[in-house]
């Protein structure tokens, strides 16, 4: 399948790359319905890989790459459950947004984020499963997951670990603060730094250049360099389980929900 137009997000395959477009009102927040369309995605890798050197994730809403996770929809499931029954609920999605990132991750073809706007939580962990990241330079990063009460979720803090030093890590998850894309790019998070508005086009003519090299060498070369760090995955998905059972973190969730801002996790 190379081409797909799903209720949140698309993808479009042409001259050995292909598009997904994140495209999910209000902020490309990942629930359940964007979670089915990445499974669909990721499962059509097999008939992509042969003929794909790139896949580009972008995203079509104006102000956002992605917010992270959909919190409300997260809120309202756990609320209609007995508190005994959360851990289930929430193991079972996380394995499955697992085991997505992880195929992104170890995808044979080179995957670019082109970021602009807010990339925010399971956002972040999205792009962090990428090859690598281009953003525009009015793009933000952060981990906020803090302020609710638990860890990112999504694969974010191994993803980190493995790509840049310890102090940037606990500086990104501790505060909740976000980072401007100047400063992801000097720490190495960004690995270019685009014009405003102009991610997708710098990331477009990246995927030219990376398309001219022998697809074998390029897999190799990527398996050799990016290691996946499925111990630590595994162990991230027990300590949010643990954390998410506690009272404060509904108590944080329900102050979440309730407010009318579109994008209330910032500072």
């Amino acid at each position: 399948m190379k081409s797909f137009k799903g209720k949140t997000l698309r993808w479009e395959w042409r001259d050995s790359v292909v598009e997904l477009t994140l495209d999910h009102a209000p902020a490309n927040e990942i629930g359940t319905a964007m979670l089915a369309e990445l499974e669909t995605f990721v499962d059509a890798f097999d008939v992509l890989a042969p003929e794909t050197s790139v896949c580009i994730i972008a995203s079509g809403r104006n102000a956002v790459f992605s917010a992270g996770g959909d919190l409300r929809e997260l809120y309202a499931t756990a609320v209609a459950v007995a508190s005994k029954d959360r851990p289930a609920g929430v193991r079972a999605f996380l394995e499955r947004i697992h085991a997505v990132m992880n195929t992104i991750d170890a995808a044979p073809f080179v995957t670019i984020a082109a970021v602009h706007g807010a990339c925010l939580g399971g956002g972040l962990e999205l792009a962090l499963a990428c090859d690598m990241i281009i953003a525009d330079k009015m793009a933000r990063f952060a981990f906020p997951e803090l302020r609710l009460g638990f860890i990112p979720g999504f694969g974010g803090i191994p993803r980190l670990k493995r790509d840049l030093g310890n102090a940037f890590v606990r500086d990104l998850l501790f505060t909740g603060r976000t980072v401007n894309a100047t400063r992801a790019h000097a720490v190495g998070l960004v690995a270019q730094l685009a014009g405003e508005g102009e991610a997708l086009r710098i990331a477009r003519s990246t995927a030219a250049q990376i398309t001219k090299y022998d697809a074998v060498t390029r897999a190799t070369a990527k398996k050799f360099i990016k290691p996946i760090p499925h111990d630590e995955l595994r162990r991230e998905i027990e300590l949010f389980c643990e954390l998410f059972i506690r009272p404060t973190v509904m108590e944080a969730l329900e102050k979440f929900v309730q407010s009318n801002d579109v994008m209330p996790y910032l500072p």
